[in-house]
């Protein structure tokens, strides 16, 4: 449940319909319901165990919309897994973020048959009419990191074992990356057993045998045919992790947590880690409930702790094909009667308030019409006034504009006389400045030019010399002398074979 959900419920109520075993919790606590019924103010949970659906990993492009998504997994899981046309699967996903590529998103994809959802639920929906959430069970490990039970990084691997199923899922840093149904279920065990045994033992007593004694049973023989039952299990876990681990490029498995739903087989930890040469430990958490001393099989907690995890912080994939009833006015019937209940209020109150209008609408109208008396005075003497007032405006514009001709056509004169003042001396000025410096160093003048235009303002001097190395050395003094006040252009020398002098156009640019 997220923060939205929880004022709404009281309590979470878990249900494993494999074996037919519900708990609810309260406040942190665990308590097993010998009887269930439907509560509106309680949350229900169940999951699917692996051996009840399908899973892929399948690429998408990533040019494919957010909204389009589920339409184009679900074409591309029938196609890919070849799945039957006329059967229309449950199909969920899940983004995963283990495969890097540039062009396309990856997705765990899980598919159900709705014929397996109906059988499997059966008896609950019977008792409570509906089912919140059902969740892959390997995707419920996620709590586990999300709730800091597990605060190791690296690649986990799951074991676990109940009665007619056994699943074996990884996770690397703490994300979802492959699962698989193991063939040895419990029931599956005990069959191997007895076949080894060479005779039928109860299950409750093969049960019994796990959960008190496990590989360190007191009867040889008991011990022996578990030993050899055992060695065939862990040589398929062996070949599953060995696929896993060469299909997802995973270098190495950091951590192996084992267990069953009857709680520690004692031994089995040790097996693994001796067998598989992988650091093993028993899958058995502390998640914090209080469950009164009892037992309580680790998918029940599990299921409690998905809850409690924040929907933003948790793998959402549901199944449910079993929605609680909605809300009295959003069912077709509570609709219906809302209408009609409208309807006959609008019919009855019609009359009464169409008189009612009237008579407002008169009111209004006769306190409009008197304001409308007053504004209208006021407003034709403000009229008046404008209309006065524009004429002496006019007047005054014309006065103004005159001015202003007479000012421009006096600051246009100013203008020239002080170009004639300034500027003239200041040219002739430096005029004399730069026949001084080509006289220094022996270069002659051509010819000399000013002019201004877009983007220069200064002199034009075509030079003449006998030597070009006089031009280069009044380019240096010039260009180390003059720069505060002037910039300096000079592209190329020419040699005049008729003259036999050197021409070149140099440029000074005012800053």
């Amino acid at each position: 449940m997220n923060k939205t959900q929880q004022p709404a419920y009281t309590s979470v109520l878990s249900i494993n319909p494999y074996k037919d075993t519900y708990f609810i919790g309260t406040s942190g606590k665990l308590s097993q319901a010998k009887s269930i019924s439907f509560s509106k103010t309680q949350y229900t949970m169940s999951f699917l165990n692996t051996n009840d659906f399908l899973t892929a990993l399948i690429g998408m492009s990533k040019n494919i919309p957010d909204d389009d998504l589920p339409f184009a997994i679900e074409n591309k899981v029938y196609e890919e897994l070849a799945l039957d046309m006329a059967i229309e699967y449950n199909i969920q996903f899940i983004e995963s973020d283990q495969q890097l590529d540039d062009k396309e998103r990856y997705f765990h994809v899980f598919i159900v048959d709705p014929i397996t959802m109906d059988e499997t639920f059966e008896n609950s929906i019977e008792k409570i009419k509906y089912l919140d959430q059902i969740v892959p069970v390997p995707l419920l490990l996620k709590g586990l990191y999300e709730r800091e039970i597990v605060t190791e990084v690296g690649v986990h691997c799951y074991i676990y074992f109940q009665d007619n199923d056994a699943f074996f899922t990884i996770y690397n840093d703490q994300e979802f990356v492959y699962t698989k149904s193991l063939k040895y279920s419990i029931k599956m065990m005990h069959e191997r057993f007895c076949e080894l045994y060479g005779e039928q033992v109860a299950f409750n007593l093969f049960m019994e045998l796990l959960s008190s004694d496990g590989l360190a049973s007191e009867n040889k023989e008991y011990q022996r045919d578990l030993i050899k039952l055992f060695g065939e299990l862990f040589l398929h876990i062996n070949d599953v992790l060995t696929y896993a681990k060469r299909a997802f490029e995973l270098e190495t498995i950091d951590q192996i947590y084992i267990g069953s739903q009857i709680g520690a087989i004692a031994g089995l930890d040790e097996y693994s880690q001796t067998y598989l040469g992988l650091i093993s430990k028993s899958f058995d958490f502390d998640y914090g409930f209080d469950t009164n001393g009892i037992y309580v099989d680790q998918i029940h907690q599990l299921m409690q702790l998905y809850t409690m995890t924040e929907s933003d912080e948790r793998y959402e994939c549901n199944f449910s094909l079993y929605p609680r009833p909605p809300k009295f006015m959003q069912r077709a019937s509570g609709k219906l009667i809302a209408i009609t209940g409208i309807a006959l209020v609008v019919a009855f109150s019609y009359p009464v308030g169409f008189w009612g209008l009237t008579f407002a609408e008169q009111m209004d109208k006769a306190l409009l019409d008197t304001e409308y008396n007053e504004v209208h005075s006021i407003k034709t003497t403000r009229q008046a006034t404008i209309n006065l007032k524009t004429i002496e405006k006019n007047a005054v514009t014309k006065l103004v504009t005159a001015e202003q001709t007479e000012l421009d056509r006096q600051m246009n004169t100013l203008t020239k006389i002080h170009d004639i003042k300034v500027n003239y001396p200041m040219k002739a000025k430096l005029t004399t400045e730069f026949a001084a410096d080509l006289n220094k160093f022996k270069v002659k003048l051509e010819k000399l030019s000013y002019h201004e235009s877009e983007g220069f303002k200064g002199f034009t001097f075509n030079m003449i010399s006998a030597k070009d190395k006089d031009i280069t050395r009044l380019l240096e003094y010039l260009t180390s002398k003059k720069t505060s006040r002037f910039q300096f252009r000079l592209e190329e020398i020419k040699y005049d074979e008729e003259k036999k002098r050197y021409l070149s156009e140099m440029k000074a640019v005012l800053k």
